[in-house]
């Protein structure tokens, strides 16, 4: 334990982000310091808002170049210096790309261990929790409602499209590609699945959903959301999660047409949300959560990279729609 791998974010993206826009740089290990500990870090959440980072401030600050690639993971204490942490204790946090980190003990969560380490950054985790308090809290799906889901092959859309079944709704998901569209049909319970890349997306919609549109998740912004504002029935309800079709370029389309006027005639409540927002009924969540995938009334798709040395590629793959489920790299 002499030396610790990190990924510095080196490069602002022109267009897509890629491994160019990111150096592998060895510096001693951290010690951990009065009321901190020494995590080393075993799993490193992919995450699409990473690329909003190093474009510019959202709801953390922006990246730039020089700095150690934020992100979000789980590890071991090794060292500790806080009253509540031990060596061997199981916690996430933002850990950042690197093997090992000196963190405040305020900054991390500490994990019961009988959950598997893949759950903490999926259905227990972060993803978990915007899943189930976006679609429970912002959107409020009622039974018999109809709910599209885009992205929802994805990290987030795949938890809560599952969690709008357990609700009692017809819930629609759209994905890119024909395996995926079976895949969320098929392991993950849809009711049914729109290829937005391959399909008409209004003729799509049209068939997919005949009675309207009551709740749309949002994880893309971009042309599906265009298309869902014009199925959205009076008093519909749009969960704003995140815009992953405008992230990776340096020259994002403007908002979709149509509005205010669509939420004006049909009443419709748009709202963004960030998952912090929740944070005081986390354990709520994460013990609904924990239930629900003991019952197996909703599965945690996860889709693991071997390797610290694969983060960049790994992140470049997630843009070009390669993953199922929550992606992330064994360290």
């Amino acid at each position: 334990m002499t030396a610790n791998r990190q990924w510095i974010y080196a490069r602002k993206p022109e267009g897509e982000v890629g491994p160019d826009n990111f150096e592998l740089r060895e510096t001693p290990v951290p010690d951990a310091g009065p009321g901190q500990v020494l995590v080393k870090t075993t799993l490193l959440s992919l995450d699409p808002a990473s690329r909003a980072w190093m474009q510019g401030a959202t709801y953390r600050s922006q990246l730039h170049p020089g700095d150690v690639m934020a992100g979000w993971g789980t590890g071991q204490v090794v060292k500790s210096n806080a009253k509540n942490l031990s060596p061997g204790d199981v916690v996430s946090g933002e850990t950042g790309w690197q093997e090992y980190s000196a963190m405040p003990a305020h900054a991390l969560v500490k994990h019961d261990k009988k959950h598997k380490p893949e759950h903490l950054l999926s259905a227990l985790g972060i993803v978990g929790l915007t899943a189930y308090f976006g679609m429970l809290d912002v959107g409020r799906p009622r039974p018999g409602e109809t709910v599209l889901v885009s992205g929802a092959a994805g990290a987030v859309g795949s938890l809560a499209g599952q969690i709008a079944k357990l609700m009692g709704c017809r819930v629609v998901g759209t994905t890119r590609g024909t395996d995926k569209c079976k895949w969320i049909v098929d392991e993950l319970g849809f009711d049914a699945a729109v290829d937005y890349q391959n399909e008409n997306l209004d003729k799509a919609l049209k068939a997919a959903c005949p009675n309207g549109l009551d709740v749309y998740f949002d994880n893309t912004g971009g042309q599906v959301l265009e298309a869902a504002l014009r199925r959205m029935n009076v008093f519909g309800r749009v969960a704003c999660c995140g815009v992953v079709s405008q992230y990776n370029t340096s020259t994002p389309l403007p908002g979709p047409f149509g509005v205010p006027g669509f939420l004006v005639t049909k009443r419709i409540r748009m709202e963004g949300f960030v998952v912090m927002d929740f944070y005081n009924r986390r354990a709520q969540a994460e013990a609904a959560l924990a239930r629900w995938l003991d019952e197996g009334k909703i599965k945690a798709a996860v889709d693991v990279v071997e390797g610290f040395e694969k983060m960049p590629s790994a992140l470049a793959g997630m843009f070009a729609g390669k993953n199922r489920g929550k992606l992330m790299v064994r360290v």
